[in-house]
């Protein structure tokens, strides 16, 4: 009988103000679960402050298993090293790949170590930190091994024993850079800015470190062969002369070392010590009094000058990766590039509609020949990718200008019909075919594994065996056409491998 008086009095005090009597079993946790509305709990929550809000959150974090810490301080510093493997740009032998490798690797131990003493939420928390660090793992080494990757490193390989065979002798005294040196590392640039990165940050870093240290050899190479010196002056002249004539051959026996240096032919050479070397020529020739002696103060200027160029050199790289020059998605020339191309697109869809009045012809012509001229006015600054694209957007524009000249002709042709040869007449006829390929090829938008592709191809190589099997029976009218219209199907045909080839800057 007393049991009752007693949870009586406990709710006449709760009532009054008073604390809760937590000694009847059960009391309160019923309550709590029954969402009573006097519990303290919600009402504070929803009334409360931010702050406090934050404290709670603090709170529930200290609460947490120590486990469930443990791996959520392991998966930060994995997250700390994801932008690192993301831009990897080298290859698995390098001392960077390794150590992010060891990183990640150790990262793996500890999530493996971590005790989930049975708990499934603990267990799905290693599984997934697990996870995380593996899918970085197997980043790192795609980057690595990826085979445009491999592709740079190979032409890279050229480059070097190209400068092994024709460079390394220059700078030891034996014959002079021929012609066919600067042919060779030409085609190695282009072909370098013709590897495909598909957008991948790796590779554009890869792609742009590389051609920029065989744009520098080349830099360097070409501006020692335009070189006609007015030195070394005779060292009777003034007592300076001999110490400008020793540092200018110091000089030059540096140029070989940096280039040897970029393309990592010269194991016994660093950049920082080449750069100790040509500061400390630097200081030498400042030390020298020329004072009231113009020609010999010209003479260590250009001395001085040649110095400063090679110095321009030594930080390529830490450059590019600071200023982020591999994503050309930003840069100003590409996106003048950009800005013409969206425009040819638009006046394209106005020019492939099926009905278009003739008059739309010749404004979209005259359009598209002053974005031509907005091309030209881009700046390549240096940068083979960039010429590379600007080379793809004239080809694109001039195509466009093309398929409307061709529709032009043909639209004259119709208005004026007159006898005319039969083998001129099938070249009239193949140029009708190409005219509507080439309106479905200015459509296209795959690649070479599309069946759209090949068919267009195939199409394409047909009118050409058309064009083969016409007779000009001696009419010069008729053969100049026939050429005209093999030249135009197999531009048509470059443009479409052009279109479908996934190249990007």
């Amino acid at each position: 009988m007393a049991q009752p008086a007693a949870h009586g009095g406990g709710a006449r005090r709760r009532r009054d103000g008073a604390a809760p009597l937590y000694g009847s079993r059960g009391a309160r946790p019923s309550r709590a679960r029954s969402g009573d509305r006097r519990a303290p709990g919600p009402r504070r929550w929803r009334g409360g402050s931010a702050c406090e809000t934050e404290h709670n959150k603090s709170m529930d974090m200290g609460n947490q298993h120590p486990a469930i810490s443990r791996l959520q301080e392991i998966q930060k510093e994995v997250k700390g090293v994801e932008q690192q493997v993301i831009g990897f740009s080298g290859l698995s032998d390098d001392k960077n790949y390794k150590k992010l490798e060891r990183f990640l690797t150790k990262q793996l131990f500890e999530i493996d170590s971590v005790d989930t003493e049975g708990k499934g939420d603990i267990q799905q928390a290693r599984k997934r930190a697990a996870q995380e660090t593996e899918c970085l793992l197997k980043e790192l080494e795609q980057n690595a091994n990826h085979p445009h990757r491999l592709e740079i490193q190979n032409i890279f390989k050229e480059a070097q024993a190209l400068v092994k065979e024709k460079i390394v002798p220059f700078y030891n005294g034996g014959n002079c850079v021929t012609d066919e040196f600067e042919e060779e590392i030409q085609d190695i640039i282009l072909r370098l800015t013709h590897v495909k990165t598909g957008g991948k940050i790796s590779l554009r870093k890869a792609r742009y470190h590389t051609l920029t240290k065989i744009c520098a050899v080349q830099e360097i190479i070409e501006d020692c062969m335009r070189k006609q010196p007015s030195l070394p002056l005779s060292e009777d002249i003034h007592p300076s002369v001999p110490k400008i004539n020793s540092v200018m051959c110091e000089v030059n026996k540096a140029r070989g070392t940096l280039i040897a240096l970029l393309t990592g032919v010269d194991s016994n050479e660093t950049f920082k010590h080449l750069s100790c070397v040509l500061s400390g020529l630097i200081a030498d020739l400042d030390a020298l009094d020329v004072c009231g002696h113009t020609e010999i103060r010209n003479y260590r200027r250009e001395v001085v000058e040649d110095i400063n160029k090679l110095l321009k050199y030594l930080d390529l790289e830490e450059e590019a990766d600071t200023t982020h020059a591999f994503d050309l998605r930003q840069n100003q020339s590409i996106l003048k590039i950009e800005k013409v191309l969206k425009r040819m697109r638009e006046i394209k869809n106005e020019l492939l509609q099926p009905q278009n009045p003739s008059e739309l012809y010749l404004s979209s012509k005259t359009e598209l020949q002053g974005l031509i001229g907005q091309l030209d006015e881009v700046s390549v600054e240096k940068n083979p990718c960039i010429r590379e694209a600007r080379r793809r957007a004239v080809i694109e524009v001039q195509t466009l200008i093309t398929y409307v000249d061709l529709k032009e002709a043909l639209e004259k042709r119709r208005q004026f019909t007159c006898e005319e040869h039969p083998s001129h007449k099938a070249v009239w006829s193949v140029l009708g075919h190409l005219s509507e390929i080439q309106g479905e090829v200015l459509s296209f938008d795959g690649n070479r594994t599309d069946k759209n592709y090949i068919r267009l191809e195939e199409m394409l190589t047909k009118q050409l065996l058309a064009l083969d099997a016409v007779d000009p029976q001696g009419e010069e009218k008729c053969k100049a056409a026939r050429k005209q219209a093999v030249k135009l199907a197999q531009n048509i045909l470059s443009y479409l491998d052009l279109k479908s080839d996934e190249w990007e800057y």
